[in-house]
């Protein structure tokens, strides 16, 4: 779990002229560049985010930086995102082909745009092997038996080795927070929660 509350709590309100810099994984955005040529469904809780003027949103895929779109599926073995970056674990492709240095080249494009565009806070697709940042799977997801681990995808853990902040579409209660800092008018649900507060992550990870 990678959210830093303090610093959510202290980010700068973004202005029409100063508005606050926020890196979004593209399909998050409703860019079609999901594995299948979708959008991997709608979030209402980042594309809000689109709608305010007060905000300069870099979108980036970065599976379709290295592999196209459409393309294999594909999830982490042996580790999390930050394992792969160390090269002890690996980035398969549904048919076991090896994705990881693809992988990270389109973590150190992310992390490039990021420094580029002085990224402030990151919203990123959680469980995927690339934007993950609260659940990840361990190993394939299509597998009967298939298991999550708490943890980073690639790109994800590229942002986060560097400093960088981020939080995913899941994450309730810090979009919340973000959302009081583009919109000044926005009351701030006190109920929600992230996704590490909710009954199936508590339940599933206490096991």
């Amino acid at each position: 779990m990678w959210i830093d509350y303090n610093y959510l709590n202290s980010l700068r309100s973004g202005t029409i002229e100063n508005p606050l810099r926020i890196l979004m994984s593209a399909c998050l955005t409703g860019l079609q560049c999901g594995y299948d040529g979708t959008a991997n469904g709608e979030y209402p809780s980042a594309l809000k985010i689109l709608k305010y003027p007060t905000v300069k949103v870099t979108k980036f895929c970065p599976e379709e930086f290295s592999f196209g779109t459409p393309r294999a599926m594909c999830d982490i073995y042996g580790g999390t995102g930050f394992d792969v970056l160390k090269g002890t674990a690996k980035i398969l492709a549904e048919d076991g082909t090896d994705w990881s240095d693809g992988m990270i080249k389109a973590s150190e494009k992310m992390l490039a745009l990021a420094i580029e565009n002085k990224i402030e806070i990151a919203v990123m697709m959680d469980i995927s092997a690339a934007c993950g940042s609260q659940v990840i799977y361990a190993g394939n997801r299509f597998d009967e038996n298939k298991k999550y681990q708490i943890g980073a995808g690639v790109c994800a853990a590229q942002l986060i080795k560097h400093g960088f902040k981020v939080i995913s579409q899941r994450d309730y209660k810090s979009l919340e927070i973000l959302y009081t800092k583009i919109d000044a008018s926005h009351t701030k649900n006190v109920a929600a929660i992230d996704h590490h507060e909710i009954g199936w992550y508590k339940e599933y990870f206490s096991k």
